[in-house]
């Protein structure tokens, strides 16, 4: 992996596109928008610039692995996919479709996915199995595990860390995509979670808490890896559910979306109009 200047402008484009992608598959069905939308800049970094994972290595028991646990985030992945060219983008039009594998969650008929994920709290603990193979094998392969702050309501995700650390997998990472909802309800309002820093920590893991939109912070963030040797490597991410619309952005109701046609041609020119307005701050802020 390159430790130079980070690429934003092109990160960030490509995650304007697979933002317009996850807009467009929140029609005719929809799909978890407020979510993959908090997740779509992580996953653009992860496969963009730290994981060796593309078009021609899937089959490569060398490559790296990514793991989607909150598995109602794939249009984020689906639409990583097709800028990376990784999928066919003409695929996305059958999202939901009977005459193809594009739904609401991964499926391994996809290239790329690497397990099918819908039921929260399961791929940590399959993340941990591949990460031990390769500790067995000798190998450098890198195994990325994506989990919601919500699912870490399941206890299957803390027995993971303690057995992650209990094997010293510092090949691991979980990426804690902490958009501070879960499904309809704000997580600090159902069963809080902080201090979740402490929390990890306390699990015998190695934490770092940075903005999940900042590429400059996932870069500078997970350039360290592994953090520390012979320690589970941990990601919380803050991120903002819906990021990219204001109009839709922390909002409780706005977890799964099925808008009309009229309503996602509004998302994509707020979508834009939210880009350029960003765009032009921080061009200020650096004058």
């Amino acid at each position: 992996m390159q430790t130079a200047t980070m690429p934003v402008t092109r990160l960030e484009v490509t995650a304007l596109k697979v933002r317009e992608h996850i807009i467009k598959m929140s029609t005719n069905g929809g799909c978890f928008v407020g979510a993959s939308l908090s997740a779509a800049d992580l996953i653009v970094y992860l496969y963009s610039e730290f994981l060796n994972i593309h078009k021609h290595n899937l089959d490569d028991p060398n490559r790296d692995y990514l793991f989607l646990s909150k598995g109602h985030d794939v249009p984020a992945l689906y639409g990583t996919f097709a800028e990376l060219g990784l999928l066919d983008p003409d695929r996305l039009k059958n999202h939901l479709s009977l005459d193809d594998n594009i739904y609401w969650h991964p499926n391994t008929n996809i290239p790329g996915i690497e397990f099918h994920s819908g039921s929260l709290g399961h791929l940590p603990s399959v993340a941990i199995g591949v990460a031990i193979d390769i500790k067995i094998k000798g190998g450098t392969n890198k195994v990325v595990c994506i989990m919601g702050d919500g699912e870490l309501n399941e206890g299957t995700c803390w027995e993971a860390a303690l057995v992650a650390n209990a094997y010293k997998l510092d090949n691991l990472i979980f990426v804690i995509d902490r958009n501070q909802f879960q499904a309809n309800m704000a997580t600090e309002d159902l069963i809080p979670l902080e201090p979740l820093h402490d929390k990890f920590t306390a699990f015998g893991a190695a934490v770092k808490r940075i903005n999940g939109h900042d590429f400059e912070a996932l870069h500078e963030a997970f350039s360290a890896y592994p953090f520390q040797p012979g320690k589970l490597n941990v990601v919380i991410a803050d991120t903002i559910r819906g990021k990219g619309l204001p109009s839709i952005e922390r909002r409780a109701d706005r977890w799964f979306c099925n808008f009309n046609t009229a309503e996602v041609d509004d998302l994509l020119k707020e979508l834009h109009g939210e880009h350029l307005t960003q765009l032009i701050s921080e061009t200020l802020m650096v004058r």
